[in-house]
């Protein structure tokens, strides 16, 4: 998947990258203006656009919500430091690396003024730019994205619920969370979003308070860990 993507999108940016400068200057001039961007936010001012941003953004990388460090705490690694400067690769490869490509990919193909949204307006500028096959790389991308955010977030339930209640709702939870997978598909979008997104906000908030309490304790591991390296 990250490899059809990631080369999609070069391979567009490489064919207008003429055009590269102008299009960052366009994503950075109005994402801080008050002017309503045609596109993905028509209509929308700059605290509506920061905030689904934020939550997109949240979404997609999982950065301050504590259900990463699920999956990395069942890594085999020398030491948490290690296993933490790993998966900080996450963000930055999936929000400074495949985000950005998105953007440009969308606006370099000038489908931001089209007026679609979400996973329309993304195959909309890849089949605008690679007629005939680019929409497929999209579809392809989305569909192992979907499947894989579905194992993803089950194992992140099931570890917590297992923690919560023992070994013995393993498989209640798998038979309640397979029921459950229908009703997200044929639900109300926006409403589903929006859930999403207030549930986010409430694993975000005790996450970062530990974080916070925390961080003398990141400090000074961390510090320990590169001492060594530089040793």
């Amino acid at each position: 998947m990250a490899t059809a993507y990631v080369g999609g999108s070069l391979w567009v940016i490489g064919v207008h990258y003429r055009q590269l400068p102008e299009a960052l200057q366009l994503i950075v001039t109005n994402a801080f203006t008050g002017t309503a961007v045609s596109g993905g936010f028509a209509g929308a001012a700059v605290w509506a656009a920061i905030r689904f941003g934020v939550a997109r953004g949240i979404f997609s990388n999982e950065a301050g919500l504590g259900s990463a460090p699920i999956a990395d705490a069942a890594a085999r690694t020398e030491g948490p430091v290690e296993q933490g400067i790993i998966a900080m690769l996450g963000t930055f490869i999936d929000t400074l690396m495949i985000c950005t490509m998105t953007a440009l990919v969308i606006v370099l193909t000038g489908a931001w003024q089209s007026g679609e949204t979400g996973a329309a307006l993304s195959t909309l500028a890849f089949n605008t730019a690679l007629p005939g096959w680019g929409g497929y790389i999209v579809t392809f991308g989305l569909i192992v994205f979907a499947f894989t955010t579905i194992l993803g977030w089950s194992y992140y339930g099931e570890r917590c619920a297992e923690f919560l209640f023992g070994i013995r709702v393993i498989l209640p939870y798998r038979i309640l969370w397979l029921l459950a997978i229908p009703f997200g598909a044929m639900g109300k979008l926006a409403l589903i979003w929006l859930a999403a997104d207030v549930m986010n906000g409430l694993m975000a908030i005790p996450n970062l308070i530990a974080l916070l309490a925390l961080s003398p304790v990141i400090v000074q591991l961390s510090r320990e860990y590169l001492h060594a390296q530089k040793a």
